[in-house]
């Protein structure tokens, strides 16, 4: 995103909007290309009275700032917009995930602070390490060099967006270890992440994580986000 000089009539209408405050005020309203992670917001707000912002064509790889962010951008191989996955949201119709195992996903970065790719890179890379199976559909997976070792593409590093998430499946066994490493490797990145996990239910009842996650002292949040499926086909074999 750039701001048309000709155009801009300094008025700052246009700086509250930024999720990333990359926008400043000077002689006109100034977009630091850096910070800013093109999610177009300031653009769509339709606050600028005299429609000072210009949206290029990106080349590769600042176009991922855009596809990351934007949720009417759509990723060329996924098809899908924005951070580009249903997440563990449609489980119940989808059934990918499987008894005896653990989902979890890993949300980087929130408006105000947004990620680069190489946080994203340093904890994918630490959840290699414990057996971590990458979703193949995930737009993040699309950018690993390696899908075995977590490693992101070099070039992509340094890129900025509003939000990205990793997906992965571990053997149940492994929630422990992946859940202990995660304080740790926290301190290591620039910005602020959350963890989700999701199991099948027993016939009991019984969700299989709760001993693990209550013999570490962790609670768990049941009441998050809820998704019926409805208009999906069920998974093979639903009754």
């Amino acid at each position: 995103m750039r701001i048309d000089d000709n155009k801009c009539i300094a008025c700052g209408a246009c700086l509250p909007v930024c999720p990333m405050a990359a926008i400043t005020l000077e002689d006109v309203a100034v977009i630091d290309h850096d910070e800013c992670v093109d999610c177009g917001v300031c653009s769509r707000s339709g606050l600028c009275p005299v429609n000072a912002f210009v949206q290029d064509e990106s080349e590769w790889p600042r176009s991922l700032r855009s596809v990351f962010s934007d949720p009417t951008s759509t990723h060329a191989q996924t098809g899908v917009p924005g951070r580009g996955t249903e997440e563990m949201k449609t489980n119940d119709v989808t059934g990918v995930f499987k008894p005896g195992s653990i989902g979890i996903a890993l949300e980087f970065g929130r408006p105000g602070i947004g990620t680069r790719f190489h946080d994203v890179d340093l904890v994918a890379q630490a959840m290699a390490k414990e057996g971590a199976q990458f979703r193949p559909e995930n737009p993040v997976t699309f950018l690993m060099e390696d899908t075995a070792t977590g490693k992101l593409r070099e070039d992509v590093l340094n890129e900025k967006v509003l939000s990205a998430i990793i997906e992965f499946t571990v053997p149940i066994e492994n929630l422990k270890s992946v859940l202990a490493i995660l304080p740790n490797v926290s301190q290591q990145v620039q910005t602020v992440f959350s963890v989700e996990c999701i199991n099948v239910v027993e016939p009991d009842g019984s969700v299989p994580m709760d001993k693990i996650l209550e013999d570490m002292g962790i609670a768990r949040y049941p009441n998050g986000k809820t998704c019926l499926g409805l208009g999906r086909r069920p998974v093979e074999g639903d009754n």
